[in-house]
């Protein structure tokens, strides 16, 4: 947080001294009284228990009845109102808010989140059941929707309005005030200069004035005399670098605006993923997803109204050198059109490439294989015909998947339910270790691999299952003579023939699949707007250096113009004194330096009296940073910084 204002005031031990001014002061404070305060009250005839006699933590006494009791009550209820907003917009409570809000994502990237990955949290509550209950009461399977996580995201938010708003109304005043005007003793700056001079003291107050505005600062020359009067003295004053709080107050901006578009994201997001066969196609609504999360105020209707089909997928793989099987390109070509479309636009889709249709995003994540099989039941009738996705399981794509088949008939002529579970490996290997495996995750040497069960698959049950694994607990294997669980490996086109005049079934061949994404969200260009403005404005806030300049002119007691040039910058920079020595440089054509008289040596001036100082002359120490008194740099022709 840049310069964030600390207005904290002081607890309820913050304060040391009793006695009648403490307690007078106590009454214009926001902070609570101390207990030492109560007792001085008790003495002069409260009550330090704070009962409704006495005097309340914020000063005042409780008057008898009703009407007392009322005030009394709203007074506190005030004062701790107050003092409580002034700590939560203090700068050290909005950087532990900070802090808390950064601490509390870290959950939320460790366990696994129910809108993000809902079978990964499933599996964890399983295989954990005791430390899921926890996490459940702790909310942390749904960390950026909790009641904590919202509560400081919430309070962090108030703190950076709290901060703005008076800030913002202070920036306002700098900005319609004008430079303070000079004080009485410029030698006590820490960039000093002056000389001796023949020109009249306005001709050179006059162009001291013209060179600091053609340097962008912003000049005050009302103490400049009038154009009558070459002989009286005067002054210029002007300022430079006061947008710095201009970037302070728009970085503080740009994070409510990023709180704000981040907030907005996650209440109207959504996010739905599909697998899809080549050759097959997606519509982009609610029932057409595979998984489907969204925000809270996410509206089904919203959906972006568009469908495409997956026309080709292409993926390259280096097949030689120390990255063997490593994907060189992935590519899905599609053919999508948008409501309303007569014609479909042609269009590719690469990983991190998204496709745009409208508001959606359409992302490739994933892609893998689908075994194209045909069963014939035991009547001779085909019972399924068609690609069955299977789920990758390492870098070669050795894949696992189910056949599942209801519409199955028995050689008895009673329905039935078929199953087929196994492997589906592009380039066949089988070891003694592994089984079967693919070496390759290009298809190379396909083969199938399948296990066959009949039964009842429980699909009738009403309870959703995962169409890539089997519940085997209503189901019986095939064996083959010796009572041995039947198996087979087959290459496309072989066919299965199975026992018992069950039917066959054909491996035809396979199809890739594709896996999408397709996600719209909200607030994102607000939230990159946000950022951009949150760096330029800090560094705005870094860079920009703000410092006064203040010009003398006045004649001396020898009749000769005395010009005083003196600088103060409100941070440690050296550009103070150069900038000094600059701008002295280039008003010598004008007021060019006469030598000092003989005999007469440099020295410091005489201590004025205190009560003889302007009111608002800066401290004598004030920005002077290493060093009082520092003169200012001497370019070639300059006059010589210091006190003359």
């Amino acid at each position: 947080m840049s310069e964030h204002t600390d207005r904290t005031s002081a607890g309820p031990d913050g304060r040391e001294e009793t006695g009648e001014a403490t307690d007078d002061a106590s009454r214009l404070s926001t902070a609570p009284r101390t207990d030492a305060e109560r007792e001085a009250a008790a003495d002069r005839g409260g009550d330090a228990g704070g009962d409704p006699a006495g005097a309340g933590s914020f000063g005042g006494i409780r008057e008898p009845g009703l009407a007392g009791g009322l005030a009394w009550t709203g007074r506190e209820a005030v004062g701790w109102a107050r003092w409580i907003w002034r700590q939560l917009t203090s700068m050290r409570v909005a950087l532990i808010l900070l802090f808390l809000l950064a601490l509390a994502t870290v959950p939320g990237s460790l366990i696994p989140q129910e809108g993000a990955s809902p079978i990964a949290a499933a599996e964890l509550r399983e295989n954990n059941p005791t430390l899921a209950s926890v996490y459940d009461r702790l909310q942390l399977f749904d960390v950026y929707s909790s009641v904590w996580f919202s509560a400081i995201y919430l309070l962090l938010f108030a703190s950076l309005i709290g901060c703005i708003l008076p800030r913002a109304w202070q920036f306002v005043g700098q900005l319609r005030g004008r430079p303070p005007r000079a004080p009485r003793r410029l030698d006590r700056m820490p960039a000093y200069t002056t000389w001796r001079t023949e020109a009249a003291p306005r001709e050179a107050l006059a162009e001291a004035e013209r060179l600091l505005g053609r340097s962008r600062f912003r000049v005050d020359g009302s103490a400049v005399p009038a154009a009558g009067d070459a002989s009286a003295g005067g002054s210029v004053a002007a300022e430079k670098g006061y947008l710095r709080e201009a970037g302070n107050l728009v970085f503080h901006v740009a994070l409510v605006v990023m709180l704000i578009a981040f907030a907005a994201g996650a209440l109207l997001r959504s996010e739905g993923g599909k697998l899809v066969p080549v050759g097959s196609g997606f519509t982009n609504t609610l029932t057409q997803y595979d998984d489907f999360s969204s925000g809270t105020l996410f509206d089904a209707d919203d959906l972006e109204r568009f469908t495409f089909d997956l026309d080709a997928f292409h993926a390259d793989f280096v097949r030689e050198g120390p990255d063997l099987g490593s994907a060189r390109d992935f590519r899905a070509d599609i053919t999508y059109w948008r409501d309303g479309d007569t014609e479909g636009t042609e269009a590719s889709v690469r990983v991190n490439h998204p496709l745009h249709i409208g508001d959606a995003k359409v992302y490739l994540l994933g892609h893998g294989f689908a075994p194209r099989v045909t069963l014939v039941d035991g009547q001779g009738e085909v019972a399924f015909s068609g690609p069955v996705p299977f789920i990758p399981q390492d870098n070669a794509l050795s894949s696992t998947g189910v056949v599942k088949v209801t519409d199955y008939v028995g050689p008895d002529g009673e329905p039935d339910q078929m199953a087929f579970q196994g492997f589906f490996n592009p380039t066949f290997a089988l070891t003694a270790e592994r089984g079967p495996h693919s070496t390759f995750p290009d298809p190379d040497f396909p083969a199938l691999t399948l296990n066959a069960y009949h039964g009842n698959l429980g699909l009738d049950s009403g309870i959703p299952q995962n169409v890539y694994q089997l519940d085997t607990r209503y189901m019986e294997q095939l064996t083959d003579e010796d009572g041995e669980p039947l198996r087979i490996n087959l290459l496309p086109g072989e066919e299965w023939e199975l026992p018992d005049g069950r039917g066959t079934l054909t491996f035809e061949g396979f199809d890739r699949w594709a896996t999408f994404q397709v996600s719209s969200s909200a607030g994102n260009g607000w939230a990159l707007i946000g950022a951009v403005a949150a760096v330029a404005g800090l560094a705005a806030s870094l860079l920009i250096q703000r410092r006064r300049v203040w010009v003398r002119a006045t004649t001396g007691a020898d009749g000769v113009t005395v010009v005083e040039m003196a600088s103060l910058g409100r941070s440690e920079s050296a550009r103070v004194p150069e900038e000094l020595a600059e701008l002295a440089l280039a008003l010598q054509p004008t007021a060019p330096m006469l030598p000092e008289p003989a005999g007469e040596p440099a020295g410091e001036p005489a201590d004025e009296p205190a009560e003889e100082r302007s009111g608002d002359e800066p401290a004598a120490d004030e920005g002077r940073g290493d060093g009082a008194g520092r003169p200012a740099a001497e370019p070639d022709g300059a006059p010589a910084a210091g006190r003359v």
